[in-house]
Formats: structure tokens, C-alpha cells, sequence
């Protein structure tokens, strides 16, 4: 009885999977993952009693905009294709009439006829259609629990401070290969792979990688304050840092970041607050107007002293003398300090009006002789101008190929 039961059953199992089947897959919602695709039938189709896991060669696969198919057969990936279109799955595991040379069909036919007699009338064969959610992911929260370091640098102050800061946003990830993903994270599912299976993974991890793209970040001397302006380079600084754990094991790249306003504790932002008021003092000029307005405010109360304005204006000048510099000296410093700045802006346009460019092998020079090939620096020839509106060449030693102003060839 056995062996009838099991040879009625390869049979019905072998003639009803004749039938081409035609797969898709709904919308997939940023919630789910990975879906496993699905034979669509209706009331009155006669392909209601094939194996489930079962693709009939010739069958049809639809596949849509920011979704990735993939077939997977006998556990082993087979077919990948994210081309939105119709896929036509040719396979020689599940033969039918239906598709190829009649004759050649029949004796395959057949063939797993008694290939499925040997398995008790079952199926021999485990094929799956699964889809791949490729679009953006967004809307994933992130915060840090505990305040986390950034170096703060700002060369002008000579600024150099590790501070504590607090940061919240939003990102957003994409599932770039979704060979990774199957293999090293879903692998088969039943129906669909969630979104919530993995977050808690990819926040953790989202979170722990941060400190290390702000350092990197904090390298551009970018303020705390101006980090949301600066998503692009951070979402770069984050790929940079999880590839090995998202893009190379999984198949995940984060696409974007956006973060909330910045916020340091208490006692940082105080200390950065006075070290960058404190830097204002180091223009002479602006140290002098401030001891100025400091000055007027004393005298006001020494006006206002009820032991008498001329102790009131003892004291102010006591405190004038603990300091050693008084404003005239301060304004004096000022003066100097603009001198030396036009005198180094002159230096530095005069060396840049020395410099030249060697002819043969492009190199910037200041010398007689080029410091990288030895070529003799070309002499300076007398001005030259056009000789059809009068430009006159600023730079007679490399001259234009054409006037700038009406295009006649020099």
C-alpha cells in the first residue's frame, strides 16, 4: 500500500506542478525586510494543489521598483535580479509540458516522476523566491546615553578642548547587497524578515561608531554648534567607520544623517563660552576699547561712592596701576599689530609676485633655477600687450596663449 500511495502521490505531485506558476510580491513596507514571494491565483485557477516550494521552469516572476528578487535553490542562491521587469525562470528541477520541445518535456516529465516515487511521492527539490526591500529606510532614531567627547580646535585661538557633548537625530540605511544580507543575517525566512528584528543591533552600533566619526569630523574644526550643518560629511564618516560591520558583513549602508541641535554640559560649554571671550582680548585694539568701557563704568561708580567720589577715584587709580598697562599703551600695541600685518600681506604678495612656473614640467619656483628639473628660470621680457585692444599681460613671463578680453592669439 505504501508504495501505490507513494507512486499516486509522485504522480499527482509531478502533473499539478505542470502548471507555470506567476510570482510577485506586494509593496513592501519600510517595515519589513525580506519577503518571501508569493504564486498568485484566483477562483478560477487550476494551479491550487503544487508543492509550495516549487518553481516550474518557464514560470514568471514580477519584480517592482526598490525591490531586489533573489531564487534560492536547494539552499544554494541561483538568481539575483533588482531590474524591475519580468523574470522568466528557466529550470530543469521542475520540467514541464508546457515549455521547450513536447518530447523532451515528456521524458523529463517522467523522469521525476520516478525521482519523486524514491522521496515517498514528495517533491526532491526546495526552491524559493524571496524579495528584498532596496529602497531608503528612514525614520531610525538615535540618541546617546551618556555624553560622549569631541575635540573642539580652533588654530586662530589656539584652541585645543575635549569636551563632553549630548547628540539625538534621525538616519536613514540601505540594503546595497542583498546577497550579504540573505546569507549572513535573514538566510531563509518563512514569510517576511522584519525591520524590528535588527534595529536595536544597528542602533547600538549606530551609536557606538559615532565618537569616532565626530573625531574625525572635529579634525575639519567644526564647532559643536555647526555639526548639523555637516550631515553629508558625517554620513560619510559613518560608512567609513562601520564597513566592516554594515557594508562588508551585511550588505547595509547608511545613506544619510540628520542630528538635533548640539548640547554640552554645563560645565564645557562655560569653559568654551570664557576661552573664546577670552580670545576677543588678544586683538590689542579690542582689548584697549574694552579696558576704555571698563574705565567709564568705574568712574560712573566711583561718582555714585558714598565715602566720596575723590576715594572712589583713588581706588579706580590704584587698580589702573596693579594692572601695568594702561589704554594708551594698549592702542599703541593695536597700531603695531596693523603694521606687522600689511608689512607680512606685503611680503607675502612680493614673494608670490617672485614666484614663477617652470615652462617644462609645471613646478612653482621662487629661485633662479627650478627645484625640480634645474631649468634656468626664463628671463622677464618687457610688458606686452595686445595688439588688437591693448591688454596689457600682467605676468610677462607666462604669458596667455590668447588675449583674455577679445581672444586674439598672442
Amino acid at each position: 500500500m505504501g508504495l501505490i500511495k507513494a507512486g499516486v502521490g509522485a504522480i499527482g505531485g509531478v502533473l499539478a506542478d505542470q502548471w507555470k506558476e506567476f510570482f510577485s510580491c506586494n509593496a513592501l513596507s519600510n517595515d519589513v525586510l525580506v519577503a518571501k514571494g508569493v504564486k498568485n491565483t484566483s477562483a478560477r485557477s487550476s494551479n491550487t494543489k503544487g508543492s509550495d516550494n516549487v518553481i516550474t521552469s518557464g514560470s514568471g516572476i514580477i519584480v517592482a521598483d526598490g525591490q531586489c528578487m533573489m531564487i534560492v535553490e536547494q539552499g544554494k542562491v541561483v538568481e539575483v535580479c533588482a531590474e524591475p521587469g519580468q523574470f522568466i525562470y528557466d529550470n530543469s528541477i521542475a520540467p514541464t509540458v508546457f515549455s521547450g520541445n513536447l518530447g523532451e518535456s515528456i521524458m523529463a516529465t517522467f523522469k521525476e516522476i520516478g525521482k519523486r516515487f524514491t522521496y515517498g511521492g514528495q517533491a526532491a527539490a526546495d526552491q524559493r523566491v524571496y524579495y528584498f526591500n532596496t529602497k531608503e529606510l528612514m525614520d531610525n532614531k538615535f540618541g546617546t546615553p551618556s555624553p560622549i567627547m569631541f575635540r573642539v580646535v580652533d588654530h586662530n585661538i589656539k584652541l585645543d578642548l575635549d569636551v563632553s557633548l549630548r547628540c539625538s537625530g534621525l538616519y536613514s540605511y540601505r540594503i546595497t547587497d542583498p546577497l550579504l544580507f540573505y546569507t549572513n543575517v535573514t538566510g531563509n525566512v518563512d514569510r517576511e524578515y522584519r525591520r524590528e528584528e535588527i534595529d536595536n543591533q544597528l542602533k547600538t552600533e549606530f551609536i557606538s561608531a559615532l565618537q569616532p566619526a565626530l573625531a574625525k569630523i572635529s579634525e575639519l574644526q567644526v564647532r559643536p554648534s555647526a555639526l548639523p550643518a555637516h550631515a553629508e560629511e558625517l554620513s560619510m564618516a559613518m560608512n567609513q567607520v562601520l564597513t566592516q560591520k554594515w557594508a562588508e558583513k551585511r550588505g547595509i549602508s547608511v545613506v544619510s544623517v540628520a542630528m538635533n541641535p548640539i548640547t554640552l554640559t554645563e560645565e564645557y560649554e562655560e569653559m568654551l563660552r570664557q576661552a573664546q571671550g577670552a580670545a576677543i582680548y588678544r586683538d590689542a585694539n579690542m582689548a584697549g576699547a574694552a579696558m576704555t568701557a571698563a574705565t567709564a563704568d568705574a568712574m560712573r561708580s566711583a561718582a555714585e561712592n558714598p565715602n566720596g567720589a575723590f576715594m572712589g577715584y583713588m581706588g579706580m587709580g590704584m587698580a589702573q596701576q596693579a594692572g601695568g598697562v594702561d589704554t594708551k599703551a594698549l592702542y599703541e600695541m593695536g597700531q603695531k599689530q596693523q603694521v606687522q600685518e600689511a608689512r607680512s600681506h606685503q611680503e607675502s604678495s612680493q614673494a608670490g609676485a617672485r614666484s614663477w612656473t617652470c615652462p617644462d614640467c609645471q613646478t612653482s619656483n621662487t629661485g633662479n633655477f627650478c627645484s625640480n628639473c634645474g631649468k634656468e628660470k626664463p628671463a622677464v621680457s618687457a610688458a606686452k600687450f595686445c595688439s588688437n585692444c591693448g591688454w596689457q599681460v600682467t605676468d610677462p613671463s607666462n604669458p596667455p596663449k590668447f588675449c583674455p578680453e577679445c581672444g586674439t592669439a598672442f
